[in-house]
C-alpha cells in the first residue's frame, strides 16, 4: 500500500491510503493523497497551492533490486587482480538475508547472482596503499584499452573502484579523465562514476557494490521520483519534493547519491519512534512495523537509535549509512502453504504485497495468506478493508485453507488459521527479544510502539509474552512511517574514512587536530553546495559534526557528535580531551559493563559532516479525556472473533469516533478505513489525549 500523512498548520493530520501502482508510482501516490484529503472535504486539485513541502520514502528502488528489474549494461574499472571481488563477495552474502532457517542449513545458503557480468569488468595496473601513498603508478595504457573494451560493449555507465581510493583519490580522477577524453572522441554519452565522490569510506567490496547498486536500481527509480514530483506539479503543488534517507534527513531527488534512500520505507517509522519518545518523554522504545512482506524492527535506547555501516541491500554488502533495523520476512501478505516433506504449517517468506490473499478475487491469487487466515477468524471487516475498496471474500478464504492447509494437517480450519497466527505472532516475539536481550536489556525496560497496516491487528498476540512497560498504537498507526517522513528535517550527510590514530599521551594531538578539522571542513563544504543546488540558503543550515572512534585494536566504533563548544570551524590540539571525553561518555552508556582502554589510544575511523535546515512537522494531537464509556455513535454492533480456541462475541468500534478518554474493553474490534486494531478477551485499551491506544492484558 502506499500511505499519506498529511499535517496542517496546526499540527493535525490526516491519513490516506491507496494501493501502490509499482509500474508507475505517481499514480498511487496521487491516489493516497486523494483519499486522505476526502477525510477533510477537499481534493489535491483544491489544496496543492497549500503545500509547503512533501517528503517521500519507499522500498520500490530496493524491491527493483530483489526483483532482478533494475538497469544492466554496467561496466567496471578496478584494479588488477580485483576484476572478481564483486562476484566472489563475501561468506556473509551466501546467507546474510536469509530467514532463520536457512541460516542453519549450508544446503540453501548460495551467493547473490552478480549484478555485472565479469565481461563487463576490467582491471588495471595501480595501486594506493591505506595511508594515501602512490606504491604503483596508474598505467594509463591499460585504463585507455579498459575504456574502448567498455564502450564496444555497449554499457550505458562505467563505475570505478580503485583500492584505496577513499584515502587517495587521484588515480580513479586521472581515469576519468582518460575516459572523458576517449568518450567525446568517440561521440559517445557514457557517464563515469567514482566510488571516491560516492562514498568515500573503507571497505572495498561494500563500496563497489554501494556504486554499483546505485547504477542499477537507484538511476532507474529517480525517474519514479521524477514521476511523483511532475504529477504534484501538475496538479499546482511547487513546494519542495524531498526523499527521506536511511540515516535521517531529507534529500532532493537530484542528489548525486541516492542509494542511501533505497530502504526509507520502514525506516521512516524509526524517526516516528524518536519524535513520539521525544514527545512522551519515553528513554527506551521498541519500534515494530508490521507491514505486508515484514516485519521491521528497531530500537530506542536512552534516547538514541545506532547508525549501522555493515549492512546488507538484497545480500550485497553495502557501506551506507543506515538506522539500525532488523527484518524479518513475516508479514500480513506472506503466503502459508503445507511442508510436503515435513508435513508442517509453512509461513512466507514470500508475500502477495499489495494483491492482500485469494480473499480478494480480482488478484489472481491461487496460495492463501496470513490475511485470509485474519479473514477467516473475524477480526477483519470484510467490507471495510481499506475503506470498502478491496471486497474480502471470506468464504473463498475458508475455501482455500481448508482445502490446501487445513484439510492435509487434518485439523479444524479456525484452528489452523489461529495457528497459523500464532506462528508468525511468535517469529516476531522471538525478534523483538532477541534483539532486545543482545543489548543487554529486557523488554521490562522497554516501550513498545506498534504500527503498519498490521500492526494493530497482531500487536497483542507478538507482545503477550513479553513484559513490555507499555504497548503504544496511534491511531495513525497505518501511516506511522510517513508520520516519520514529517517529522525529518532537510539533512544532507557526507561521510569519510580517515583511519586516524591518537596516541594514549596525545603527542600527536596537533597533527590529528589539524587532519579532522581539514576533513570536517570539506564535508560543511559539500553539504553547503548541496543545500545551494536545492535553492536553500546555505545560511539557514546548521553544521553538525561527528565523528567514529574507538580504542584502537577494538572491533567497534562509536559514533559521537562534536558539540558547539568543542567545534567552532576548526579543532586544536588542545580540543581532544573534550573530544576523548565526549567518546568515553557515549561507550559508557553503550557498553555499561565493558572496560574502558585509554592506555591502548584511540582511532578516529571516520569523519561525518551533517548539515540540517528545519523543516514543518507535526505536533501531537491534543485532546481532553472524557468518559471512559466510548459513545453509542462509536460503536459499529458485533462480530465473533476467534481467540485462543474458542468464539467469542465481539464489540466493534470506528477508530475515529472513539473519544479520548475512553477504554475498549476486549474482545473488542477497531476499525478504520487503513488499518484494525485487535483487543483481544483479558485485554483493554485506552485511548489518551494524543490519540494512543495503551494496549494491555486487564
Amino acid at each position: 500500500m502506499t500511505d499519506t500523512f498529511v499535517v496542517d498548520e496546526n499540527g493535525e493530520y490526516t491519513v490516506g491510503k491507496a494501493q501502490t501502482t509499482p509500474e508507475y508510482e505517481a499514480e498511487g501516490v496521487v491516489n493516497s493523497f486523494q483519499n486522505a484529503l476526502g477525510y477533510w472535504d477537499t481534493t489535491l486539485e483544491e489544496s496543492t497551492d497549500t503545500i509547503r513541502g512533501t517528503v517521500y520514502s519507499g522500498t520500490a528502488m530496493l524491491n527493483r533490486l530483489l526483483e532482478r528489474e533494475g538497469e544492466g549494461d554496467i561496466g567496471l574499472i578496478t584494479n588488477r587482480g580485483f576484476e572478481d571481488t564483486h562476484r566472489f563477495g563475501r561468506g556473509i552474502e551466501s546467507w546474510v538475508d536469509l530467514p532463520y532457517s536457512g541460516r542453519l542449513h549450508a544446503r540453501e545458503h548460495e551467493h547473490p547472482e552478480p549484478i555485472v557480468p565479469r565481461e563487463n569488468i576490467r582491471g588495471v595496473r595501480s595501486r594506493i596503499d591505506h595511508l594515501g601513498q602512490e606504491m604503483i603508478p596508474l598505467y594509463e595504457g591499460e585504463v585507455e584499452e579498459a575504456v574502448h573494451d567498455l564502450l564496444d560493449r555497449d554499457v550505458r555507465v562505467i563505475c570505478v573502484s580503485l583500492v584505496y581510493s577513499y584515502q587517495n583519490p587521484e588515480h580513479e580522477q586521472r581515469v576519468r579523465e582518460i575516459a572523458e577524453e576517449i568518450i567525446d572522441e568517440r561521440g559517445a554519452d557514457v557517464p563515469i562514476w567514482l566510488s571516491s565522490e560516492q562514498n568515500p569510506v573503507r571497505g572495498e567490496l561494500p563500496r563497489v557494490n554501494s556504486l554499483i547498486l546505485e547504477a542499477y536500481a537507484v538511476e532507474p527509480s529517480r525517474e519514479q521520483l521524477y514521476g511523483i514530483r511532475d504529477e504534484l506539479e501538475a496538479e499546482g503543488a511547487d513546494a519542495p519534493f524531498r526523499v527521506l534517507s536511511s540515516s535521517g534527513g531529507t534529500v532532493s531527488p537530484d542528489h548525486d547519491w541516492l542509494v542511501e534512500t533505497m530502504i526509507s520505507g520502514p525506516i521512516g517509522g524509526i524517526f516516528g519512534g524518536e519524535f513520539l519518545a521525544d514527545k512522551l518523554g519515553i528513554d527506551n522504545l521498541v519500534c515494530s512495523d508490521v507491514g505486508g512482506t515484514s516485519f521491521d524492527v528497531g530500537l530506542i535506547t536512552e534516547g538514541h537509535y545506532p547508525t549501522r555501516w555493515d549492512q546488507s541491500l538484497a545480500q550485497f554488502m553495502v557501506n551506507i549509512p543506515m538506522t539500525a533495523m532488523d527484518t524479518i520476512g513475516s508479514g500480513t501478505g506472506s503466503f502459508v502453504r503445507v511442508d510436503r516433506a515435513s508435513n508442517r504449517l509453512e509461513v512466507g517468506p514470500d508475500s502477495a504485497g499489495y494483491l492482500v490473499g485469494v480473499a480478494n478475487e480480482e488478484s489472481g491469487l491461487d496460495t492463501p495468506t496470513v490475511t485470509d487466515c485474519t479473514a477467516m477468524l473475524g477480526y477483519l471487516n470484510p467490507e471495510y478493508f481499506l475503506g470498502g475498496k478491496i471486497d474480502l471474500d471470506v468464504d473463498r478464504a475458508r475455501e482455500y485453507i481448508e482445502d490446501q492447509v487445513a484439510d492435509p494437517l487434518d485439523q479444524d480450519p479456525h484452528e489452523t488459521a489461529r495457528g497459523v497466527l500464532d506462528i508468525v505472532e511468535r517469529n516476531m516475539t522471538n525478534e523483538l527479544n532477541a534483539m532486545i536481550l543482545g543489548l543487554g536489556y529486557s523488554p521490562e525496560n522497554y516501550h513498545l510502539t506498534s504500527y503498519g497496516g498490521g500492526g494493530p491487528l497482531h500487536a497483542a498476540g507478538y507482545t503477550q509474552s513479553l513484559d513490555f512497560k507499555d504497548v503504544l498504537i496511534p491511531d495513525w498507526a497505518a501511516a506511522f512511517s510517513a508520520f516519520g517522513c514529517a517529522t525529518a528535517d532537510y539533512a544532507y550527510r557526507y561521510d569519510r574514512s580517515l583511519d586516524l590514530v591518537l596516541q594514549p599521551d596525545l603527542s600527536n594531538a596537533e597533527q590529528v587536530a589539524a587532519a579532522l578539522t581539514d576533513a570536517l571542513t570539506d564535508l560543511r563544504e559539500q553539504a553547503v553546495a548541496a543545500f545551494e543546488r536545492d535553492g536553500i540558503d546555505a545560511e539557514e543550515m546548521d553544521f553538525v559534526p561527528a565523528l567514529r572512534m574507538q580504542y584502537t585494536g577494538m572491533l567497534d566504533d562509536l559514533e559521537v557528535t562534536l558539540p558547539g563548544d568543542i567545534w567552532n570551524g576548526e579543532l586544536a590540539a588542545d580540543d581532544l580531551p573534550d573530544v576523548i571525553d565526549v567518546y568515553e561518555r557515549e561507550f559508557a552508556r553503550v557498553f555499561q559493563r565493558a572496560a574502558q582502554s585509554p592506555e591502548q589510544g584511540y582511532t578516529i575511523t571516520m569523519g561525518v559532516g551533517t548539515g540540517i535546515a528545519p523543516s514543518p512537522s507535526p505536533a501531537l494531537p491534543e485532546e481532553e479525556p472524557g468518559d471512559e464509556t466510548p459513545p453509542e455513535a462509536a460503536g459499529r454492533g458485533h462480530r465473533d472473533i476467534y481467540w485462543d480456541g474458542a468464539w467469542h462475541e465481539a464489540a466493534l468500534w470506528e477508530m475515529n469516533d472513539l473519544e479520548a478518554g475512553n477504554v475498549v474493553e476486549g474482545p473488542a474490534v477497531v476499525e478504520a478505513p487503513a488499518t484494525t486494531m485487535l483487543v483481544p478477551p483479558g485485554f483493554e485499551a485506552p485511548l489518551d489525549e494524543h490519540r494512543i491506544f495503551h494496549l494491555g492484558e486487564t
